[in-house]
């Protein structure tokens, strides 16, 4: 898959990058997309939930009155379920809302949201710029020549940029991420992707390296 490469201007800078169909042009699986972003999302759960049972909660011990001849019900202390500030039946307690998923599933969503992006056309391809120093006015001004800054854009760095991302930061439509850290939640939650050059040089370059060892 050819894509253009622009300029921070937003104009054909007459170069193409290469994008691999084994990345880009899979049959995707939404299934498998769908665990992915669930995972994501419960792990974002802090999972800190407590409620007190009636071992924790305040009041006397004592049994209220006999257990039988009273022509009542049964009761226990003044900590019992039934009575108001009394302890609570099968609350929740903290716990991780971690979900497990092989390497090769996770691998294969992501592929899978890339290839849906490129299907809707919703890649684009930047050359590599810097910024001299961290000044969100010149990353916005960027985010408008590509015409997206009324879009949700994820932008993909290859490495550590810090004048680059601190200037993106404070955009709240855009999210700045390092190529290693790409997941599929935020593929699939954003309505643009954008690649810097050397970005999409390094998928080119990892499916070549893995068709030589395969």
């Amino acid at each position: 898959m050819q894509v253009d490469i622009l300029n921070k201007t937003g104009e054909k800078t007459g170069r193409t990058a290469e994008l691999p169909d084994e990345i880009f042009g899979i049959e995707p699986n939404d299934h498998v997309i769908y665990l992915a972003v669930k995972q994501f999302l419960a792990a974002q759960r802090q999972g800190t939930h407590k409620v007190k049972t009636r071992a924790e909660v305040k009041g006397s011990s004592r049994k209220l009155h006999r257990q039988k001849g009273t022509g009542g019900a049964r009761k226990g202390n003044i900590r019992n379920p039934l009575y108001k500030g009394g302890g609570t039946i099968f609350g929740p307690k903290p716990h991780g809302y971690d979900i497990k998923l092989n390497r090769k599933v996770k691998d294969l969503a992501k592929i899978s949201a890339l290839s849906y992006k490129a299907r809707e056309n919703a890649i684009v391809v930047i050359e590599d710029f810097s910024l001299e120093a961290p000044k969100t006015k010149e990353a916005a001004s960027v985010i408008k020549s590509l015409n997206l800054d009324k879009k949700r854009t994820l932008l993909v760095l290859p490495g550590y940029n810090e004048n680059v991302q601190l200037s993106f930061r404070n955009m709240p439509t855009v999210l700045g991420v390092l190529l290693a850290d790409v997941n599929t939640y935020d593929i699939v939650n954003s309505d643009v992707l954008v690649l810097t050059e050397n970005a999409a040089k390094i998928f080119s370059e990892e499916e070549a390296t893995a068709g030589a060892e395969a």
